[in-house]
């Protein structure tokens, strides 16, 4: 009886250990986290909706809704709406009694706006039933009147006409696109000839008045619109507009802004400087009108976007603010006499305030450790946002005036408590340039510093991007080292956050510089921490990635294998074949056929002879950004040089990966890959 007893007490004392072990993260836990969305906080300050999708392997299945939130979290999240179809652009009316958003639910053929009362509850009620659709809502400031948008087609300003031009093309029995200008196609769908349009509709009525019927600049064939706000009288619509896109295969397009009466009548332009304008929003005295600003067409590879504030409606005293910064503004909110703005810093997101007369910004979070995105701000100065860390997806937030935040939702906090997930640790290199290079740390659970790891170079995109200390679905950090891999992550020269000339000093060096100082960064970390095996290294990557990847494969036998997602291999047929050109143009110097040495010297397919390296090689079917011509053109050159190779096409996605088990079966074929050469 003493030995029973004896193991009985062995096994409880044992059993709280057991519970605290923690495990890798599988895709199945990454995949099936909730997704919570951006916030809008009401008028008042008191309540906070957001989005929250809950994933499924079986799309069907998928569920996307509308919650709320106590913005002093003394109470659980609850769910406001559904239904099968996901709520978007959302947004308190001024009163905080109702909400707008766009959905598609069941008997509409487009999306449509929905008021839903919340004050009162009940069903959301269709707002709007406009034949091409209805999105982005925005309430006019005496929320008598709601702002939408819809695509339409030229010349088509009533929806009857919109109809009528919809039934005749049906009719047609030929299949053909017919284009006149440049870009055909736009990151995963081909082009047709609709433009978006504003909208407004009164509250109570049925009809909705198209705002460019009698605007001048809407024919021009180059004609888009971008955001738009309301005056704070609400007799007037700000918005940006490009009227020259038709010119962008041999220059840069340029946004700039225009007022248009509510009541109809022609667009005034307010801006034309030759720099580009966007993201209007006006004071809510309205004696200022604020934007995003930023250089165009000074061959430059990449340009910040900078705060600016104009005397409103004079347009008058154009005043750059936050100058010193030198960073990326991705949001900002205008409160009274106040400007809130997330802006990026060395691989974070982060908050700042500043007086809408100028000043110097003053950092609202100050935790120093993830990012803030979705910022948004009550009349009373509530500010909440969406946080998120490389070890939490995001929740919301509300941020505290001492620079702490509090978590008002915790959707995934059980999930995590059962994970080991590694904080992210942080190395600052000097490259052999002289230059302060960053890079993240990854380690995988069950990490012990005593044992030796194989090691993964992970390379972002853009060029203009950066690894952050976020979470991530489509290259996250803990799932991509969980089989036993620590990751480098490294912020090369074109990484953004680290200053306009970082950015930009790319130009003309677009893979060799990069390429070198990653491999510097992985050598300082091996140098630095004795659990990396120096001797096992990997690297990949995704969209510019995946160009670099490819460039170290004819550049170096310098790693064991290499994984290029949606990379270039020959830079003159990417020229020739994107969506997007004339940036590469001035990357080069020139055009192609003027022959500037980047074309040759630093175009991975003219080092093709030099191709060594295995690489597993995947890429969507629908990628226009990086279209599948590169894909197969590096496919050949890799079984011509006999290099031990697998491709991969995914023929449903784009750019990107994002069907769950296309994701999946990518995480599969990734780790099979790295382990048969690492492990």
């Amino acid at each position: 009886m003493r030995r029973l007893l004896l193991a009985a007490s062995c096994i409880l004392v044992m059993l709280p250990i057991f519970a605290q072990e923690k495990k890798a993260i599988t895709h199945e836990e990454l995949w099936l986290m909730k997704r919570v969305g951006a916030p809008q906080v009401s008028p008042d300050g008191k309540w906070i909706v957001f989005n929250v999708t809950e994933p499924s392997y079986t799309e069907t299945e998928t569920v996307s809704d509308l919650w709320i939130v106590p913005a002093d979290g003394s109470a659980a999240a609850r769910r406001l709406t559904s239904g099968k179809s996901a709520e978007g652009g959302y947004q308190w009316s001024p009163d905080g009694r109702y909400l707008a958003f766009s959905a598609k639910r069941e008997g509409d053929e487009a999306g449509q706006v929905y008021l839903l009362n919340v004050k009162e509850g009940g069903e959301a009620q269709r707002f709007t039933n406009v034949s091409t659709g209805a999105g982005t809502p925005k309430w006019s400031p005496d929320g008598k009147m709601i702002l939408f948008n819809s695509s339409v087609f030229p010349g088509a300003y009533t929806d009857s006409a919109n109809k009528k031009i919809t039934e005749e093309r049906k009719k047609i029995k030929y299949k053909a696109r017919v284009y006149t200008q440049f870009p055909i196609r736009s990151w995963d769908r081909w082009l047709d000839d609709k433009q978006p349009h504003m909208f407004v509709q009164a509250i109570g009525s049925d009809k909705a008045k198209d705002l460019l019927t009698d605007v001048a600049i809407s024919r021009q064939e180059g004609f888009t619109v971008g955001g738009a706000e309301w005056s704070a009288d609400g007799k007037w619509i700000v918005f940006s507009a490009v009227t020259d896109a038709g010119t962008i295969a041999y220059q840069e397009s340029v946004s700039n802004l225009y007022s248009v009466p509510v009541n109809g009548g022609d667009a005034k332009q307010l801006t034309n400087d030759g720099n580009s304008y966007g993201n209007p929003q006006l004071s809510a005295d309205g004696k200022y009108l604020f934007c995003v600003s930023s250089p165009a067409n000074n061959y430059k590879v990449y340009n910040l976007d900078r705060l600016t504030r104009f005397d409103f409606p004079s347009m008058a005293n154009k005043t750059v603010l936050a100058k010193e910064m030198d960073r990326p503004i991705n949001s900002y909110v205008i409160n009274g006499n106040t400007i809130y703005f997330a802006a990026e810093s060395e691989a974070r997101d982060m908050i700042y305030s500043m007086p809408v007369t100028g000043g110097t910004p003053q950092l609202l979070t100050k935790g120093g450790v993830g990012s803030y995105t979705g910022l948004a701000v009550s009349d009373n100065g509530t500010v909440v946002a969406s946080f998120e860390s490389s070890t939490m997806p995001a929740e919301i937030v509300r941020v505290n005036n001492n620079g702490t935040h509090s978590q008002v939702t915790t959707f995934n906090t059980e999930k995590l408590r059962k994970l080991d997930l590694n904080a992210v640790e942080e190395m600052w290199t000097i490259s052999s340039r002289g230059k302060r290079i960053h890079s993240w740390i990854v380690k995988p659970a069950g990490f012990d510093a005593n044992k030796k790891y194989p090691l993964f170079v992970l390379i972002h995109g853009g060029p203009a991007g950066a690894w952050k200390d976020n979470w991530g679905y489509r290259w996250n950090y803990h799932l991509l080292a969980a089989p036993g891999y620590v990751l480098v992550l490294t912020d090369f020269t074109g990484s953004t956050g680290y200053g306009e000339k970082f950015s930009q000093d790319i130009q003309y060096d677009p893979f060799k510089g990069p390429a070198d100082e990653v491999k510097e960064a992985a050598a300082d970390a091996i140098k630095r921490y004795s659990y990396i095996d120096g001797s096992r290294q990997a690297a990949g990557g995704a969209s510019y990635g995946g160009h670099l990847s490819n460039w170290l494969q004819g550049t170096t036998t310098h790693y064991k294998a290499l994984i290029s997602h949606a990379g270039l291999v020959n830079s003159e047929a990417q020229w020739g074949t994107s969506d997007a050109i004339y940036h590469r143009e001035v990357m080069a110097g020139g055009p192609p056929w003027e022959l500037a040495k980047t074309w040759s010297e630093q175009n991975p397919i003219r080092l093709a002879k030099n191709f060594r390296t295995p690489v597993l090689v995947t890429v969507g079917e629908l990628d226009y950004r990086v279209p599948l011509n590169n894909t197969l053109e590096y496919w050949a050159a890799l079984k011509r040089m006999k290099v031990p190779s697998k491709l991969i096409i995914f023929p449903e996605e784009n750019h990107w990966i994002l069907r769950a088990e296309n994701s999946k079966f990518f995480y599969q074929e990734v780790h099979d890959w790295l382990g048969r050469y690492l492990r």
